[in-house]
C-alpha cells in the first residue's frame, strides 16, 4: 500500500473541521483511493456514490425539499444507513452531477454526516456551478506521486530523507554513495513516473513493459476526455496536447502554435490550452517580462511552454527504448526536455503551479533564457535545470543576476552534480526539488488599525 502526503492531509481535515472535503486533481492520480484509505484506515461507515458508474443516482437532489431528504434518498438508494456514527458519504465524480455542491452547505449545517467528494475535469466543470459553498467545503488538488512519495513508496527510508532534508536546509554535500543511489532513483521516476497504477505495477512486477501498458492505458483515457468534454475545441486541444512531447524536445522547448498550422494564433487556442490546465493534463509555464515580483503582473500567457502532468507519460510518448537509454544513463538522450519537465511537476505539485497558480519562466533577446522563476519569501529566485556535465555554463543566469534592475539576491542550477555555493549561485542536486516548497500562508493574520483619531 502507496503511502502519501495526500493521506496526511485528508486525516488532518477531518480532524480539524466539519467542512466537506473536495479533491480535484486529473483522472487517475489517486482520489478515489485515498478516500476510501481513509474511510478504511478509520473504520468509518462509508458510503459511496459513484455518478459516472451510476447515473441514477442524480435523481436524489430532484425535487428534495431539504438535508434530511436527501439523507433518506441515499439512503434508499444505497441500501445503506446514514444514521450510523461516523458515517462519511464520498460522492465520487461529481463533476456528472454539480447539484452536489449546490447541497452540501446544507448537508454539512444538518451535521449528522461527513462528507468528501471528488472529480475529474473540475477544473473545467465547476465553472458552470453558480454557488460554491464558501466556509462548507475545502478543496484540495490531487497530482501524481511526487518525487519524494515515489522514492518513500521504493524504500527511502524516514533517517535518509532526513539526512537529505538536513542537506538542503544547510546546502551541505549529500554523501556520496546517498548521491548516487538517489540519482538512479531520479533516473527511475523519469521512466515510471507518478501515476498510482503505473508506481504499483512496478513496485509488483518490475516489469518496465506493464508499467508502460498503464501509462498508454491513461494517455488513451486523457484523449477520451477531450473528445466528450470539449464538443467546440476537442480537435485543437487534441493537436496541442499530442504536440507537447515533440514541443519540450525542441531547442528551446517553447510551444509554437504554427505548428499546428501557419494561421494558427494565440487568442484562437488560448481556451484549449486552459482547458488542458483546467483538467490538470497539462501544466503551463508562461513567460514573464522582467524577473521580478510579483511575477503574475509580468506574465506574457501569448508565450508559454507547455509540460505534461506526469513525466512518465512523457516518457512513454518519445521512442521505444528511451527507458532503458534513460536507467542507464546514456549521454546519447536528451535529457533537457524530461528534465524540465520533472522540475514543473514537482513545483506544481509543491503549490508553484496547479489549476490554481501558474509557474513561469523568463525569456529575453539581450539576457538569454531562464528555465524557471519561481516567487518565494517574497523574492524572485530563478531556477536553472542542467541535465548534463556542463552544469556551470549558464549566461541567461549570469546576466540575470549581475543586472542590479532585478536585485535577484540567490539563484538555483538543478543538476547531477552535488551541492556547491559559488556566490548567488546554488548548485544543489536534481533530486533536491523535493524540498522546494510554497510557503502555506499563516492561517490568522490579524490587523486592527487606531480609529481614536477619526472617532
Amino acid at each position: 500500500m502507496i503511502s502519501r502526503k495526500i493521506d496526511g492531509i485528508i486525516a488532518n481535515h477531518f480532524n480539524t473541521n466539519k467542512s466537506a472535503l473536495l479533491l480535484t486533481g486529473a483522472r487517475q492520480t489517486g482520489k478515489t483511493y485515498a478516500i476510501r484509505k481513509y474511510a478504511e484506515t478509520y473504520k468509518l461507515n462509508l458510503i459511496e456514490i459513484n455518478f459516472l458508474q451510476d447515473t441514477s443516482a442524480n435523481k436524489i437532489f430532484i425535487g428534495a425539499k431539504n438535508a434530511k431528504d436527501v439523507l433518506l434518498r441515499i439512503s434508499a438508494h444505497t441500501r445503506q444507513k446514514t444514521s450510523i456514527a461516523e458515517t462519511l458519504i464520498f460522492f465520487d465524480e461529481v463533476q456528472q452531477c454539480p447539484e452536489v455542491i449546490t447541497w452540501i452547505k446544507f448537508l454539512v449545517d444538518e451535521g449528522s454526516c461527513r462528507y468528501a467528494l471528488s472529480g475529474s475535469l473540475l477544473g473545467v466543470e465547476l465553472t458552470d456551478i453558480r454557488s460554491i459553498p464558501v466556509g462548507y467545503m475545502s478543496v484540495k488538488e490531487v497530482f501524481p506521486l511526487d518525487l519524494m512519495e515515489f522514492s518513500m513508496a521504493l524504500g527511502l527510508s524516514e533517517q535518509v530523507l532526513a539526512s537529505l532534508r538536513d542537506c538542503w536546509e544547510r546546502q551541505a554535500p549529500v554523501d556520496a554513495v546517498v548521491h548516487e543511489s538517489m540519482l538512479r532513483l531520479v533516473r527511475l521516476y523519469l521512466v515510471v513516473g507518478g501515476m498510482p497504477a503505473a508506481v504499483q505495477a512496478y513496485i509488483d512486477t518490475n516489469d518496465l513493459n506493464v508499467v508502460e501498458e498503464k501509462q498508454h492505458e491513461i494517455l488513451t483515457l486523457y484523449r477520451w476526455d477531450i473528445s466528450q468534454y470539449d464538443l467546440d475545441n476537442k480537435l485543437k486541444i487534441r493537436e496541442i496536447f499530442d504536440l507537447i512531447p515533440s514541443e519540450l524536445d525542441a531547442k528551446n522547448k517553447r510551444f509554437i502554435l504554427k505548428k499546428l498550422n501557419e494561421h494558427a494564433r494565440f487568442s484562437k487556442y488560448e481556451d484549449s490550452v486552459l482547458w488542458l490546465k483546467d483538467a490538470g493534463v497539462a501544466l503551463p509555464t508562461y513567460n514573464i517580462k522582467e524577473p521580478t515580483v510579483p511575477l503574475k503582473l509580468n506574465e506574457q500567457r501569448n508565450l508559454f511552454k507547455l509540460f505534461l502532468n506526469d513525466i512518465g507519460l512523457l516518457a512513454s510518448q518519445y521512442a521505444s527504448g528511451i527507458q532503458m537509454k534513460l536507467l542507464n544513463d546514456e549521454i546519447s538522450v536528451n535529457y533537457g526536455a524530461i528534465y524540465e519537465n520533472l522540475v514543473a511537476q514537482e513545483l506544481a505539485a509543491h503549490g508553484f503551479g496547479g489549476t490554481d497558480h501558474c509557474t513561469y519562466y523568463f525569456s529575453n533577446k539581450r539576457q538569454g533564457e531562464l528555465d524557471f522563476i519561481i516567487e518565494h519569501d517574497g523574492m524572485a529566485i530563478p531556477i536553472e535545470v542542467k541535465s548534463g556535465k556542463d552544469f556551470e555554463r549558464h549566461n541567461a543566469l549570469s546576466n540575470v543576476l549581475s543586472n542590479p534592475d532585478y536585485a535577484i539576491s540567490k539563484a538555483y542550477v538543478l543538476c547531477n552534480g552535488n551541492f556547491e555555493n559559488r556566490g548567488k549561485i546554488i548548485y544543489a542536486p536534481i533530486y533536491m526539488t523535493m524540498f522546494i516548497e510554497r510557503k502555506q500562508p499563516m492561517q490568522r493574520q490579524i490587523f486592527r488599525i487606531e480609529m481614536t483619531a477619526l472617532k
